[in-house]
Protein backbone atom coordinates (compact mmCIF):
# COMPACT_ATOMS: atom_id res chain seq x y z
CA UNK A 1 0.00 0.00 0.00
CA UNK A 2 1.09 2.58 -1.21
CA UNK A 3 2.08 6.45 1.60
CA UNK A 4 0.78 8.74 -1.24
CA UNK A 5 -2.09 10.85 0.17
CA UNK A 6 -5.15 10.68 -2.18
CA UNK A 7 -7.85 12.95 -0.16
CA UNK A 8 -7.40 14.79 2.67
CA UNK A 9 -9.69 17.29 4.34
CA UNK A 10 -8.30 20.19 7.29
CA UNK A 11 -10.98 21.19 9.31
CA UNK A 12 -14.00 20.33 7.66
CA UNK A 13 -16.68 21.94 9.21
CA UNK A 14 -20.85 22.12 8.30
CA UNK A 15 -23.48 22.99 9.89
CA UNK A 16 -27.62 22.75 9.58
CA UNK A 17 -28.61 26.06 11.43
CA UNK A 18 -27.18 25.63 15.39
CA UNK A 19 -26.70 21.87 14.52
CA UNK A 20 -22.78 21.26 14.22
CA UNK A 21 -23.17 18.29 11.71
CA UNK A 22 -19.14 17.75 11.24
CA UNK A 23 -16.84 19.57 13.83
CA UNK A 24 -13.71 20.15 11.86
CA UNK A 25 -11.90 17.06 10.92
CA UNK A 26 -8.79 16.32 9.87
CA UNK A 27 -9.32 13.30 7.65
CA UNK A 28 -6.83 11.65 4.90
CA UNK A 29 -6.49 8.04 3.29
CA UNK A 30 -3.92 6.82 1.45
CA UNK A 31 -3.55 5.51 -2.53
CA UNK A 32 -4.77 1.94 -2.26
CA UNK A 33 -5.99 1.86 1.33
CA UNK A 34 -9.42 0.52 2.05
CA UNK A 35 -11.01 2.48 5.53
CA UNK A 36 -14.36 2.49 6.61
CA UNK A 37 -16.01 5.10 8.77
CA UNK A 38 -18.77 3.47 11.16
CA UNK A 39 -20.48 6.19 14.28
CA UNK A 40 -23.54 5.95 15.65
CA UNK A 41 -26.68 7.64 14.33
CA UNK A 42 -26.18 10.87 13.64
CA UNK A 43 -22.38 10.90 14.03
CA UNK A 44 -22.79 13.10 10.50
CA UNK A 45 -20.52 9.84 8.30
CA UNK A 46 -22.76 10.73 5.64
CA UNK A 47 -22.48 14.45 6.02
CA UNK A 48 -19.01 13.97 6.06
CA UNK A 49 -19.24 11.62 2.97
CA UNK A 50 -21.30 14.22 1.26
CA UNK A 51 -18.55 17.04 1.51
CA UNK A 52 -15.92 14.59 0.24
CA UNK A 53 -17.65 13.96 -2.74
CA UNK A 54 -19.18 17.73 -3.46
CA UNK A 55 -22.92 17.50 -2.75
CA UNK A 56 -22.93 20.20 0.30
CA UNK A 57 -20.24 23.25 0.94
CA UNK A 58 -18.29 22.67 3.65
CA UNK A 59 -19.09 26.53 6.28
CA UNK A 60 -15.52 26.21 6.90
CA UNK A 61 -11.87 24.15 6.48
CA UNK A 62 -10.74 22.82 2.79
CA UNK A 63 -10.72 19.17 0.74
CA UNK A 64 -7.80 18.11 -1.12
CA UNK A 65 -7.41 15.31 -3.55
CA UNK A 66 -3.45 14.51 -4.84
CA UNK A 67 -2.54 17.73 -3.20
CA UNK A 68 -4.98 19.91 -5.58
CA UNK A 69 -7.69 22.14 -2.94
CA UNK A 70 -11.63 21.05 -4.19
CA UNK A 71 -13.29 22.59 -1.76
CA UNK A 72 -14.99 24.62 -4.03
CA UNK A 73 -15.02 21.99 -6.45
CA UNK A 74 -18.70 20.73 -8.11
CA UNK A 75 -19.84 16.68 -7.95
CA UNK A 76 -19.35 16.80 -11.45
CA UNK A 77 -15.88 17.95 -11.14
CA UNK A 78 -14.78 15.55 -8.93
CA UNK A 79 -16.48 12.90 -10.31
CA UNK A 80 -14.09 13.82 -13.70
CA UNK A 81 -11.37 13.80 -10.72
CA UNK A 82 -12.33 9.86 -10.28
CA UNK A 83 -13.89 10.48 -6.63
CA UNK A 84 -16.77 8.03 -7.33
CA UNK A 85 -19.59 7.80 -4.78
CA UNK A 86 -22.13 5.04 -4.42
CA UNK A 87 -25.38 5.26 -1.98
CA UNK A 88 -27.38 4.16 0.47
CA UNK A 89 -30.29 3.28 -1.99
CA UNK A 90 -29.02 1.67 -4.73
CA UNK A 91 -29.12 3.38 -7.70
CA UNK A 92 -29.25 1.61 -10.88
CA UNK A 93 -31.20 1.83 -14.00
CA UNK A 94 -33.76 -0.59 -13.58
CA UNK A 95 -35.17 -0.41 -17.25
CA UNK A 96 -31.50 -1.36 -18.54
CA UNK A 97 -30.33 -4.90 -18.81
CA UNK A 98 -27.15 -5.55 -16.61
CA UNK A 99 -24.84 -5.44 -19.48
CA UNK A 100 -26.25 -2.10 -20.63
CA UNK A 101 -26.05 -0.57 -17.35
CA UNK A 102 -22.32 -1.53 -17.21
CA UNK A 103 -21.23 -0.28 -20.64
CA UNK A 104 -23.40 3.16 -19.91
CA UNK A 105 -20.35 3.36 -16.52
CA UNK A 106 -18.02 2.83 -18.90
CA UNK A 107 -18.67 4.75 -21.82
CA UNK A 108 -19.53 8.07 -20.16
CA UNK A 109 -15.90 7.35 -18.58
CA UNK A 110 -14.11 7.04 -21.73
CA UNK A 111 -16.15 9.99 -22.91
CA UNK A 112 -16.48 12.21 -20.36
CA UNK A 113 -20.04 12.47 -21.26
CA UNK A 114 -23.66 11.29 -21.56
CA UNK A 115 -24.56 9.32 -24.48
CA UNK A 116 -25.59 11.29 -28.11
CA UNK A 117 -29.53 11.02 -28.73
CA UNK A 118 -29.99 8.35 -30.93
CA UNK A 119 -26.50 6.62 -30.55
CA UNK A 120 -27.25 4.13 -27.24
CA UNK A 121 -27.15 0.44 -28.95
CA UNK A 122 -24.64 1.16 -30.75
CA UNK A 123 -22.53 3.04 -28.99
CA UNK A 124 -22.64 0.16 -26.23
CA UNK A 125 -21.64 -2.49 -28.25
CA UNK A 126 -18.55 -1.57 -29.69
CA UNK A 127 -15.43 -3.77 -29.50
CA UNK A 128 -13.60 -1.61 -26.73
CA UNK A 129 -17.02 -1.30 -24.55
CA UNK A 130 -17.85 -5.05 -25.01
CA UNK A 131 -14.56 -6.50 -24.10
CA UNK A 132 -14.10 -4.50 -20.73
CA UNK A 133 -18.17 -4.82 -19.67
CA UNK A 134 -17.92 -8.69 -20.29
CA UNK A 135 -14.59 -8.51 -18.16
CA UNK A 136 -15.52 -6.91 -15.24
CA UNK A 137 -19.30 -8.48 -15.26
CA UNK A 138 -16.78 -11.49 -14.87
CA UNK A 139 -14.70 -10.53 -12.12
CA UNK A 140 -18.39 -9.63 -10.68
CA UNK A 141 -19.24 -12.91 -10.63
CA UNK A 142 -22.34 -11.07 -12.37
CA UNK A 143 -21.41 -12.47 -16.31
CA UNK A 144 -24.47 -14.82 -16.37
CA UNK A 145 -26.71 -11.94 -15.51
CA UNK A 146 -26.08 -9.66 -18.41
CA UNK A 147 -28.66 -9.69 -20.56
CA UNK A 148 -31.36 -9.69 -17.67
CA UNK A 149 -33.34 -6.21 -16.51
CA UNK A 150 -31.33 -4.78 -13.37
CA UNK A 151 -35.17 -4.37 -12.23
CA UNK A 152 -35.89 -8.00 -11.64
CA UNK A 153 -32.25 -8.42 -9.82
CA UNK A 154 -32.41 -9.00 -6.02
CA UNK A 155 -30.90 -6.19 -3.91
CA UNK A 156 -27.26 -7.99 -3.46
CA UNK A 157 -27.19 -8.58 -7.04
CA UNK A 158 -27.54 -4.71 -7.26
CA UNK A 159 -25.60 -3.70 -5.10
CA UNK A 160 -22.65 -5.76 -6.87
CA UNK A 161 -23.79 -3.97 -9.92
CA UNK A 162 -23.90 -0.15 -8.94
CA UNK A 163 -19.98 -1.22 -7.39
CA UNK A 164 -19.68 -3.03 -10.51
CA UNK A 165 -20.31 0.05 -12.28
CA UNK A 166 -18.43 2.41 -9.97
CA UNK A 167 -15.30 0.05 -10.24
CA UNK A 168 -15.53 -0.14 -14.36
CA UNK A 169 -15.06 3.85 -14.65
CA UNK A 170 -11.62 3.66 -12.60
CA UNK A 171 -12.16 6.05 -9.96
CA UNK A 172 -9.16 7.10 -8.13
CA UNK A 173 -11.44 7.08 -4.53
CA UNK A 174 -14.56 4.96 -4.46
CA UNK A 175 -16.94 6.26 -1.99
CA UNK A 176 -19.70 4.10 -0.47
CA UNK A 177 -22.45 4.70 1.58
CA UNK A 178 -23.74 1.58 3.82
CA UNK A 179 -23.16 -0.79 1.02
CA UNK A 180 -24.33 -3.12 3.54
CA UNK A 181 -27.59 -1.48 3.74
CA UNK A 182 -30.80 -3.95 3.40
CA UNK A 183 -28.91 -7.05 2.39
CA UNK A 184 -29.21 -10.18 4.25
CA UNK A 185 -26.40 -12.18 5.29
CA UNK A 186 -25.48 -14.32 1.91
CA UNK A 187 -25.89 -11.07 -0.03
CA UNK A 188 -23.12 -9.44 1.89
CA UNK A 189 -21.08 -12.24 1.57
CA UNK A 190 -21.56 -11.92 -1.79
CA UNK A 191 -20.60 -7.74 -1.72
CA UNK A 192 -17.19 -8.78 1.07
CA UNK A 193 -15.65 -11.05 -1.80
CA UNK A 194 -15.74 -8.17 -4.58
CA UNK A 195 -13.67 -6.25 -1.66
CA UNK A 196 -11.90 -8.47 -1.11
CA UNK A 197 -10.60 -9.49 -4.39
CA UNK A 198 -9.81 -5.80 -4.90
CA UNK A 199 -7.72 -5.29 -1.64
CA UNK A 200 -5.15 -2.60 -2.43
CA UNK A 201 -5.91 -2.46 -5.77
CA UNK A 202 -8.21 0.64 -5.27
CA UNK A 203 -9.34 3.88 -2.14
CA UNK A 204 -12.28 2.83 -0.68
CA UNK A 205 -13.96 4.75 1.78
CA UNK A 206 -16.80 2.89 3.12
CA UNK A 207 -19.29 3.98 5.27
CA UNK A 208 -20.93 1.45 7.59
CA UNK A 209 -22.94 0.30 10.45
CA UNK A 210 -22.64 -3.28 10.55
CA UNK A 211 -19.37 -2.92 12.37
CA UNK A 212 -18.13 -6.92 12.22
CA UNK A 213 -18.49 -6.68 8.44
CA UNK A 214 -16.47 -4.26 7.84
CA UNK A 215 -13.48 -5.56 10.02
CA UNK A 216 -12.14 -8.50 7.36
CA UNK A 217 -12.10 -5.58 4.82
CA UNK A 218 -10.85 -2.34 5.87
CA UNK A 219 -6.83 -1.34 6.41
CA UNK A 220 -7.93 1.46 9.13
CA UNK A 221 -10.84 2.06 11.00
CA UNK A 222 -12.22 5.74 11.88
CA UNK A 223 -15.12 6.32 14.44
CA UNK A 224 -16.76 9.47 14.17
CA UNK A 225 -19.45 10.75 17.38
CA UNK A 226 -21.63 14.29 17.11
CA UNK A 227 -19.59 15.44 14.22
CA UNK A 228 -16.02 14.26 15.40
CA UNK A 229 -13.49 11.85 14.86
CA UNK A 230 -12.85 10.40 17.94
CA UNK A 231 -10.93 7.90 16.71
CA UNK A 232 -8.44 6.35 13.85
CA UNK A 233 -6.47 3.16 13.54
CA UNK A 234 -5.89 -0.62 12.96
CA UNK A 235 -9.80 -1.35 13.06
CA UNK A 236 -9.22 -4.47 16.00
CA UNK A 237 -7.08 -1.64 18.44
CA UNK A 238 -9.89 1.53 17.22
CA UNK A 239 -12.88 -0.41 18.56
CA UNK A 240 -10.98 -1.16 22.06
CA UNK A 241 -10.00 2.63 22.98
CA UNK A 242 -11.98 3.87 25.92
CA UNK A 243 -13.86 6.58 24.03
CA UNK A 244 -15.24 4.54 21.35
CA UNK A 245 -16.41 1.86 23.83
CA UNK A 246 -18.04 4.84 25.94
CA UNK A 247 -20.21 6.21 23.16
CA UNK A 248 -20.57 2.55 21.26
CA UNK A 249 -21.04 0.24 24.45
CA UNK A 250 -21.21 3.00 27.51
CA UNK A 251 -18.38 1.34 28.97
Amino acid sequence: MSGVLVLRTEKITKRFGDFLAVDRVDFAIHRNETVGIIGPNGAGKTTFLNLLTGLYPPDGGSVFHEGREITRDSPEKRVARGIIRTFQLVRVFDNLSVYENMALSFYRKQSNSALPPGMFISSLNGRKIRKQTDETLELFELGHLSAEMAGTLSLGSKRRLEIAMAFIADPAVLALDEPFAGLGDLEIEEVIRVFQRYSHQKTILVVEHKISKLLGIVDRLAVMHEGRVIASGLPKETLQDAEVRRVYWKV
